[in-house]
């Protein structure tokens, strides 16, 4: 009991942490270290960009790393897609029959154009 005119002292509460928001920063910087492992970071990245984007249309006040995984996840689907788009388009023109009309010029096309693919004796 405390006597009148007197307050006790209670602690602040600790400031509440967005689940979503860190979750979206995590998978977002795990996307971006995962496009180094054949592409594995695209799937982790799409899902940061999903959890930091519904995190930010909550109003979840821990915004900034829902903001940090949105951006690290978008950067990493930009960089995964375009380079995949690259390669599938530089594998597309070495199946093109007209231009490689036997297997011989097709596996020629694509040592040239995949030197890290070489196929081992």
């Amino acid at each position: 009991m405390t006597m009148p005119g007197y307050r006790t002292y209670s602690p602040p509460a600790p400031p509440r942490r967005s689940t979503l928001a860190r979750s979206s920063q995590v998978l977002g910087i795990v996307g971006l270290a995962g496009l180094a492992v054949c592409f594995a970071g695209l799937i982790p990245a799409l899902v940061g960009l999903v959890l930091g984007t519904v995190a930010l249309v909550r109003r979840d006040p821990d915004r900034r790393p829902a903001l940090v995984g949105v951006v690290c996840s978008a950067i990493a689907l930009l960089i995964g897609s375009g380079t995949l788009f690259w390669l599938l388009s530089k594998a597309a023109q070495c199946g093109d029959a007209a231009r490689y009309p036997d297997d011989v010029s097709r596996r020629n096309c694509v040592e040239r154009e995949f030197p890290f693919a070489q196929a081992t004796p």
